[in-house]
């Protein structure tokens, strides 16, 4: 292919660059960089991607209604990655690249070494560093943090921390509330503000943290990098049977396959629960042995700190 970069670019008119979306000027600019990067011309991708040159050149203009496929087929052909081509930050600078390259296909095992060394580099912490007095409870709801999380806080002489009523004071009003007035985005901002508040007020806790918090990353980090973790599992009958015994539906409200929804949601976040340090059965034994057992582990992760 020739390494002879074409200038030649479809102009829309005036009436098209004003209904132009940001999301696709901003993908058209990143075609032509990695175009012009590549040293291809606008022919020698379509070819090789089997997406006419007319087409192209829209999608570099920014009018272009590219379908996923098409954008699989331009990313494959300019020899890059979707995430690239779309703009995903991990791509966004030669050293976020060469990083991509260094952990691509690196094993669970291998990534989390990285992982944790990357948080003592920058000076975040690493996984439960030191075995940290915060101890962090997490898990569905109806695992049993927040009863179990006071238990344990009166076993230790700790604070303990309810860390989604604390959300709920940030926000003046409740959890549900604050999704449906202000979506979910607005929820984990008011989630992170707690876990931090949390974080600079007690050097010695038990946190019982909202089982959605291993969805937001950052939030997820920050609770790693500060708390000895304890991932608290259910059956999921145990976990239906605790939230209804609570008299709280969500998220299973208005659903005719509740179980099923409960069931989905463990799978999907099992892989984030499973990176806390520790993990007990809550279904496995009555309460007070339980709870035994849970003091124990941490008691031997406070003296190992």
């Amino acid at each position: 292919m020739s390494s002879t970069i074409l200038h030649e670019r479809a102009l829309p008119s005036e009436v098209e660059q004003d209904a132009r979306h940001p999301f696709l000027v901003a993908l058209g600019e990143r075609v032509r960089a990695l175009r012009a990067r590549r040293g291809l011309t606008r022919k020698a991708v379509a070819l090789a991607s089997d997406v006419s040159e007319r087409h192209l050149a829209n999608l570099e203009s920014g009018v272009g209604n590219a379908s996923i496929l098409v954008l699989l087929q331009v990313a494959q052909a300019l020899e890059c990655t979707l995430a690239e081509l779309l703009g995903d930050v991990t791509t966004s600078s030669p050293e976020w690249l060469l990083l991509r390259e260094l952990l691509e296909h690196r094993d669970e095992a291998a990534l989390h070494r990285a992982r944790v060394a990357v948080g003592e580099l920058l000076g975040t912490g690493g996984d439960n560093a030191h075995h940290s007095s915060r101890i962090a409870l997490i898990g569905l709801r109806g695992a049993g943090k927040s009863t179990l999380g006071r238990m344990l806080a009166d076993a230790l002489g700790f604070a303990f921390v309810e860390l989604s009523r604390d959300i709920e004071q940030f926000a003046g009003c409740s959890s549900a509330e604050i999704q449906s007035l202000y979506g979910m985005g607005a929820y984990r901002r008011y989630e992170r503000r707690a876990l931090e508040e949390a974080i600079q007020i007690h050097t010695e806790a038990v946190i019982a943290t909202p089982g959605g918090l291993v969805s937001d990353p950052s939030t997820f980090n920050l609770l790693l990098n500060h708390c000895t973790t304890v991932w608290l599992q259910a059956s999921p009958e145990d976990h239906m049977k605790r939230v209804l015994a609570q008299g709280d539906l969500r998220p299973m409200a208005a659903s005719s396959e509740a179980m099923q929804d409960l069931k989905s949601i463990l799978a999907g976040r099992a892989a984030f629960y499973s990176k806390a340090e520790f993990s007990l059965d809550t279904s496995a034994r009555p309460l007070p042995e339980t709870l035994a057992t849970l003091v124990q582990i941490v008691r031997g992760a406070l003296s190992r700190g």
